[in-house]
Protein backbone atom coordinates (compact mmCIF):
# COMPACT_ATOMS: atom_id res chain seq x y z
CA UNK A 1 0.00 0.00 0.00
CA UNK A 2 1.41 3.39 -0.96
CA UNK A 3 1.33 6.58 1.05
CA UNK A 4 -1.22 8.01 -1.35
CA UNK A 5 -3.69 5.24 -0.44
CA UNK A 6 -3.87 6.39 3.15
CA UNK A 7 -6.77 8.65 4.03
CA UNK A 8 -5.69 11.17 6.67
CA UNK A 9 -9.07 12.92 6.39
CA UNK A 10 -10.67 9.99 8.21
CA UNK A 11 -8.96 11.23 11.38
CA UNK A 12 -11.08 13.97 13.00
CA UNK A 13 -7.90 15.61 14.30
CA UNK A 14 -6.70 16.26 10.74
CA UNK A 15 -7.19 19.97 10.14
CA UNK A 16 -5.27 20.67 6.95
CA UNK A 17 -6.14 17.74 4.70
CA UNK A 18 -3.74 15.27 3.05
CA UNK A 19 -1.88 17.95 1.08
CA UNK A 20 -0.69 19.75 4.21
CA UNK A 21 2.47 18.26 5.79
CA UNK A 22 1.94 16.82 9.23
CA UNK A 23 5.20 18.31 10.48
CA UNK A 24 7.38 21.16 9.24
CA UNK A 25 10.74 21.85 10.89
CA UNK A 26 12.41 25.17 10.04
CA UNK A 27 16.02 25.94 10.95
CA UNK A 28 16.07 23.92 14.16
CA UNK A 29 19.16 24.53 16.28
CA UNK A 30 20.48 23.04 19.49
CA UNK A 31 23.94 23.90 20.83
CA UNK A 32 25.06 22.38 24.14
CA UNK A 33 27.49 24.41 26.28
CA UNK A 34 30.80 22.69 27.04
CA UNK A 35 31.60 22.48 30.74
CA UNK A 36 34.83 24.18 31.65
CA UNK A 37 35.14 25.92 28.28
CA UNK A 38 33.44 29.29 28.44
CA UNK A 39 31.84 30.31 25.16
CA UNK A 40 32.26 26.87 23.57
CA UNK A 41 29.27 24.86 22.35
CA UNK A 42 28.68 21.45 20.81
CA UNK A 43 26.70 22.21 17.66
CA UNK A 44 24.56 19.07 17.79
CA UNK A 45 21.82 20.34 15.47
CA UNK A 46 22.56 23.43 13.43
CA UNK A 47 19.83 24.72 11.13
CA UNK A 48 17.89 21.57 10.19
CA UNK A 49 14.82 21.98 7.95
CA UNK A 50 12.49 19.35 6.48
CA UNK A 51 8.86 18.29 6.14
CA UNK A 52 7.03 15.07 7.01
CA UNK A 53 4.02 14.22 4.88
CA UNK A 54 0.92 12.62 6.40
CA UNK A 55 1.09 8.84 6.17
CA UNK A 56 4.73 8.61 5.10
CA UNK A 57 7.86 7.24 6.74
CA UNK A 58 10.80 9.63 6.77
CA UNK A 59 14.09 7.84 7.38
CA UNK A 60 16.98 9.75 8.98
CA UNK A 61 20.52 8.41 8.53
CA UNK A 62 24.06 9.51 9.28
CA UNK A 63 27.16 8.60 11.26
CA UNK A 64 27.11 8.30 15.03
CA UNK A 65 27.27 11.77 16.54
CA UNK A 66 25.71 13.56 13.58
CA UNK A 67 22.71 14.75 15.63
CA UNK A 68 19.99 12.22 14.74
CA UNK A 69 18.86 11.44 18.30
CA UNK A 70 19.10 15.09 19.37
CA UNK A 71 16.88 16.01 16.42
CA UNK A 72 14.33 13.36 17.46
CA UNK A 73 14.12 14.84 20.94
CA UNK A 74 13.77 18.34 19.54
CA UNK A 75 10.75 17.23 17.49
CA UNK A 76 8.97 16.15 20.68
CA UNK A 77 10.36 19.05 22.74
CA UNK A 78 12.06 16.65 25.13
CA UNK A 79 14.91 19.07 24.48
CA UNK A 80 13.95 22.70 23.93
CA UNK A 81 15.47 24.08 20.70
CA UNK A 82 17.67 27.15 20.88
CA UNK A 83 16.16 28.48 17.65
CA UNK A 84 13.90 27.42 14.83
CA UNK A 85 10.24 26.57 14.44
CA UNK A 86 8.08 23.44 14.48
CA UNK A 87 4.70 23.44 12.76
CA UNK A 88 2.37 20.51 13.44
CA UNK A 89 -0.53 20.19 11.00
CA UNK A 90 -0.50 23.93 10.36
CA UNK A 91 -0.11 25.04 14.00
CA UNK A 92 3.15 26.50 15.35
CA UNK A 93 4.30 24.48 18.36
CA UNK A 94 4.51 26.57 21.51
CA UNK A 95 2.16 29.32 20.32
CA UNK A 96 -0.78 27.91 18.35
CA UNK A 97 -0.49 24.41 19.81
CA UNK A 98 0.90 23.72 23.28
CA UNK A 99 3.70 21.23 23.79
CA UNK A 100 1.50 18.94 25.92
CA UNK A 101 -1.08 18.86 23.12
CA UNK A 102 1.69 18.00 20.64
CA UNK A 103 2.69 15.06 22.81
CA UNK A 104 -0.89 13.75 22.72
CA UNK A 105 -0.45 13.30 18.96
CA UNK A 106 3.26 12.42 18.74
CA UNK A 107 4.93 9.57 20.63
CA UNK A 108 8.44 8.13 20.65
CA UNK A 109 10.00 4.66 20.79
CA UNK A 110 13.54 4.74 22.16
CA UNK A 111 16.55 2.61 21.30
CA UNK A 112 17.14 1.10 24.74
CA UNK A 113 14.01 -0.95 25.29
CA UNK A 114 14.90 -1.93 28.87
CA UNK A 115 15.71 1.47 30.35
CA UNK A 116 12.57 2.90 28.69
CA UNK A 117 10.35 0.76 30.94
CA UNK A 118 9.78 1.11 34.67
CA UNK A 119 11.31 -2.05 36.21
CA UNK A 120 8.81 -1.92 39.09
CA UNK A 121 5.72 -1.66 36.92
CA UNK A 122 3.97 -4.61 35.21
CA UNK A 123 3.71 -4.48 31.44
CA UNK A 124 -0.05 -3.83 31.44
CA UNK A 125 0.39 -0.82 33.74
CA UNK A 126 3.24 0.59 31.65
CA UNK A 127 1.05 0.48 28.54
CA UNK A 128 -2.03 1.77 30.41
CA UNK A 129 -0.17 4.68 32.01
CA UNK A 130 -0.46 6.98 28.98
CA UNK A 131 -4.25 6.71 28.59
CA UNK A 132 -4.63 6.98 32.37
CA UNK A 133 -2.81 10.31 32.68
CA UNK A 134 -4.77 11.59 29.68
CA UNK A 135 -8.02 11.20 31.62
CA UNK A 136 -9.17 7.59 31.24
CA UNK A 137 -10.14 5.71 34.39
CA UNK A 138 -7.99 2.77 35.41
CA UNK A 139 -10.37 0.13 34.02
CA UNK A 140 -10.63 1.79 30.60
CA UNK A 141 -6.88 2.37 30.47
CA UNK A 142 -6.21 -1.31 31.17
CA UNK A 143 -8.74 -2.33 28.52
CA UNK A 144 -6.88 -0.15 26.01
CA UNK A 145 -3.58 -1.70 27.09
CA UNK A 146 -5.03 -5.18 26.68
CA UNK A 147 -6.16 -4.45 23.13
CA UNK A 148 -2.90 -2.78 22.11
CA UNK A 149 -0.78 -5.61 23.49
CA UNK A 150 -2.71 -7.98 21.25
CA UNK A 151 -2.07 -5.72 18.27
CA UNK A 152 1.71 -5.94 18.78
CA UNK A 153 1.63 -9.72 19.10
CA UNK A 154 1.70 -10.17 22.88
CA UNK A 155 -0.92 -12.15 24.79
CA UNK A 156 -2.23 -9.71 27.42
CA UNK A 157 -3.09 -12.50 29.87
CA UNK A 158 0.40 -13.98 29.59
CA UNK A 159 2.57 -10.88 29.31
CA UNK A 160 0.44 -8.23 31.04
CA UNK A 161 1.35 -9.25 34.62
CA UNK A 162 5.06 -9.65 33.80
CA UNK A 163 7.82 -7.21 34.62
CA UNK A 164 10.41 -5.94 32.10
CA UNK A 165 13.20 -8.24 33.39
CA UNK A 166 11.02 -11.23 32.49
CA UNK A 167 10.88 -10.28 28.80
CA UNK A 168 13.27 -10.76 25.90
CA UNK A 169 14.63 -7.79 23.98
CA UNK A 170 12.11 -8.17 21.20
CA UNK A 171 9.23 -8.48 23.66
CA UNK A 172 10.34 -5.37 25.53
CA UNK A 173 10.46 -3.42 22.29
CA UNK A 174 6.95 -4.62 21.41
CA UNK A 175 5.82 -3.31 24.80
CA UNK A 176 7.42 0.05 24.03
CA UNK A 177 5.62 0.16 20.69
CA UNK A 178 2.34 -0.72 22.42
CA UNK A 179 2.92 2.01 25.00
CA UNK A 180 3.45 4.56 22.23
CA UNK A 181 0.27 3.48 20.41
CA UNK A 182 -1.90 3.39 23.55
CA UNK A 183 -2.41 7.17 23.45
CA UNK A 184 -3.68 7.01 19.83
CA UNK A 185 -0.95 9.20 18.26
CA UNK A 186 -0.80 10.43 14.69
CA UNK A 187 3.00 10.35 14.47
CA UNK A 188 5.56 8.02 16.03
CA UNK A 189 9.28 8.86 16.22
CA UNK A 190 11.37 5.68 16.23
CA UNK A 191 14.94 6.21 17.41
CA UNK A 192 17.01 3.13 16.46
CA UNK A 193 14.11 0.84 17.46
CA UNK A 194 15.67 -2.43 16.24
CA UNK A 195 19.43 -1.85 16.57
CA UNK A 196 19.71 -3.90 19.78
CA UNK A 197 17.76 -6.89 18.44
CA UNK A 198 18.84 -10.10 16.76
CA UNK A 199 18.29 -10.14 13.00
CA UNK A 200 15.37 -12.58 13.09
CA UNK A 201 13.61 -10.54 15.78
CA UNK A 202 14.54 -7.33 13.96
CA UNK A 203 12.68 -8.52 10.86
CA UNK A 204 9.60 -9.38 12.92
CA UNK A 205 9.53 -5.94 14.57
CA UNK A 206 10.03 -4.16 11.23
CA UNK A 207 7.14 -6.05 9.67
CA UNK A 208 5.05 -5.27 12.75
CA UNK A 209 5.83 -1.57 12.40
CA UNK A 210 4.79 -1.57 8.75
CA UNK A 211 1.54 -3.35 9.58
CA UNK A 212 0.73 -0.99 12.45
CA UNK A 213 1.43 2.04 10.28
CA UNK A 214 -1.40 1.21 7.89
CA UNK A 215 -3.69 -0.21 10.55
CA UNK A 216 -3.54 2.95 12.68
CA UNK A 217 -2.90 5.42 9.81
CA UNK A 218 0.39 6.53 11.36
CA UNK A 219 3.22 8.74 10.20
CA UNK A 220 6.75 7.63 11.10
CA UNK A 221 10.06 9.37 11.59
CA UNK A 222 12.48 6.44 11.56
CA UNK A 223 16.08 6.97 12.72
CA UNK A 224 18.67 4.31 12.03
CA UNK A 225 22.31 3.76 11.10
CA UNK A 226 21.39 0.62 9.13
CA UNK A 227 20.90 1.73 5.53
CA UNK A 228 19.22 -1.52 4.45
CA UNK A 229 16.56 -1.12 7.12
CA UNK A 230 15.99 2.50 6.12
CA UNK A 231 15.51 1.52 2.49
CA UNK A 232 13.07 -1.23 3.47
CA UNK A 233 10.79 0.90 5.63
CA UNK A 234 11.12 4.51 4.37
CA UNK A 235 9.36 6.56 1.71
CA UNK A 236 11.88 9.42 1.87
CA UNK A 237 15.34 9.71 3.40
CA UNK A 238 17.09 12.60 5.15
CA UNK A 239 20.90 12.38 5.38
CA UNK A 240 22.62 14.26 8.22
CA UNK A 241 26.27 15.15 8.67
CA UNK A 242 27.66 17.01 11.68
CA UNK A 243 24.34 18.58 12.67
CA UNK A 244 23.15 19.59 9.20
CA UNK A 245 21.04 18.10 6.41
CA UNK A 246 23.17 17.33 3.36
CA UNK A 247 20.61 15.47 1.23
CA UNK A 248 16.86 14.82 1.25
CA UNK A 249 14.73 12.96 -1.25
CA UNK A 250 12.65 9.88 -2.17
CA UNK A 251 14.20 6.64 -0.97
CA UNK A 252 14.85 5.22 -4.45
CA UNK A 253 16.51 8.42 -5.61
CA UNK A 254 18.77 8.52 -2.56
CA UNK A 255 19.88 4.90 -2.89
CA UNK A 256 20.15 4.69 -6.69
CA UNK A 257 21.20 8.25 -7.58
CA UNK A 258 22.90 9.85 -4.54
CA UNK A 259 24.01 13.43 -5.15
CA UNK A 260 26.13 14.32 -2.14
CA UNK A 261 29.63 12.78 -1.83
CA UNK A 262 28.87 11.90 1.79
CA UNK A 263 25.72 9.98 0.83
CA UNK A 264 27.68 8.13 -1.86
CA UNK A 265 30.32 7.21 0.72
CA UNK A 266 27.69 5.96 3.17
CA UNK A 267 26.11 3.74 0.54
CA UNK A 268 29.51 2.45 -0.59
CA UNK A 269 30.34 1.44 2.98
CA UNK A 270 27.66 -1.26 3.01
CA UNK A 271 29.26 -4.73 3.00
CA UNK A 272 28.84 -6.65 -0.25
CA UNK A 273 27.57 -10.22 -0.33
CA UNK A 274 29.35 -10.79 -3.64
CA UNK A 275 32.94 -12.08 -3.19
CA UNK A 276 33.87 -10.53 -6.54
CA UNK A 277 32.91 -7.06 -5.28
CA UNK A 278 34.93 -6.80 -2.11
CA UNK A 279 35.66 -3.37 -0.69
CA UNK A 280 39.42 -2.92 -1.06
CA UNK A 281 39.62 0.72 0.08
CA UNK A 282 37.53 2.65 2.58
CA UNK A 283 34.89 4.77 0.81
CA UNK A 284 35.44 7.58 3.30
CA UNK A 285 38.60 8.42 5.24
CA UNK A 286 39.33 10.42 8.36
CA UNK A 287 37.28 11.09 11.47
CA UNK A 288 34.33 13.49 11.64
CA UNK A 289 35.44 17.01 12.67
CA UNK A 290 34.95 18.28 16.18
CA UNK A 291 31.35 19.52 16.54
CA UNK A 292 32.62 22.19 18.96
CA UNK A 293 34.65 23.80 16.20
CA UNK A 294 33.28 22.53 12.86
CA UNK A 295 34.91 23.46 9.54
CA UNK A 296 33.84 26.63 7.78
CA UNK A 297 31.72 26.42 4.65
CA UNK A 298 30.77 22.83 3.85
CA UNK A 299 31.32 20.71 6.94
CA UNK A 300 32.17 17.66 4.85
CA UNK A 301 34.98 19.39 2.92
CA UNK A 302 37.75 18.04 5.18
CA UNK A 303 36.88 14.50 4.08
CA UNK A 304 35.52 15.18 0.58
CA UNK A 305 37.63 14.17 -2.47
CA UNK A 306 36.05 16.97 -4.52
CA UNK A 307 36.65 19.85 -2.07
CA UNK A 308 37.72 23.19 -3.59
CA UNK A 309 38.26 26.70 -2.14
CA UNK A 310 34.57 27.55 -2.61
CA UNK A 311 33.70 24.69 -0.23
CA UNK A 312 35.77 26.35 2.49
CA UNK A 313 34.40 29.86 2.06
CA UNK A 314 30.69 29.31 1.32
CA UNK A 315 28.02 27.27 3.10
CA UNK A 316 26.06 25.16 0.58
CA UNK A 317 22.27 25.65 0.58
CA UNK A 318 19.90 22.68 0.71
CA UNK A 319 17.41 23.94 -1.85
CA UNK A 320 13.61 23.80 -2.02
CA UNK A 321 13.11 21.39 0.87
CA UNK A 322 9.41 22.28 1.27
CA UNK A 323 8.63 20.46 -2.00
CA UNK A 324 7.94 17.00 -0.60
CA UNK A 325 8.59 15.15 -3.86
CA UNK A 326 11.88 16.85 -4.67
CA UNK A 327 15.41 15.49 -4.34
CA UNK A 328 17.60 18.25 -2.88
CA UNK A 329 21.24 18.40 -1.84
CA UNK A 330 23.49 20.87 -0.02
CA UNK A 331 26.59 20.64 -2.22
CA UNK A 332 28.39 23.20 -4.39
CA UNK A 333 28.88 20.58 -7.10
CA UNK A 334 25.14 20.71 -7.81
CA UNK A 335 24.83 24.49 -7.70
CA UNK A 336 25.53 25.96 -11.17
CA UNK A 337 26.29 29.36 -9.63
CA UNK A 338 28.67 28.15 -6.93
CA UNK A 339 31.88 28.40 -8.95
CA UNK A 340 32.88 24.79 -8.27
CA UNK A 341 34.73 23.26 -11.23
CA UNK A 342 32.35 20.30 -11.34
CA UNK A 343 29.18 22.43 -11.08
CA UNK A 344 28.87 22.81 -14.85
CA UNK A 345 28.98 19.01 -15.26
CA UNK A 346 26.27 18.31 -12.68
Amino acid sequence: MSVAELDPQSDPRDRGGPAQPLLIARELKKHFPVKGARGKFVQAVDGVSFTVRKGETLGIVGESGCGKSTLARLLLHLIVPDAGELVFDGDAVGTEIAVNMLRRQVQMVFQDSYSSLNPRMPVRDSVAFGPFIQGRNKTDARDIARGILGKVGLDADLFGPRYPHELSGGQKQRVNIARALATDPRMVILDEPVSALDKSVEAQVLNLLRSLKYQFKLTYVFISHDLNIVRYISDRVLVMYLGRVVELGPVDDIFERPLHPYTSALLASRPSMDPARRIEEPPIVGDPPNPIDPPSGCRFRTRCPFAEPVCESNVPVLGEWLDIGSHVVACHIHDPESGHSKAAQA
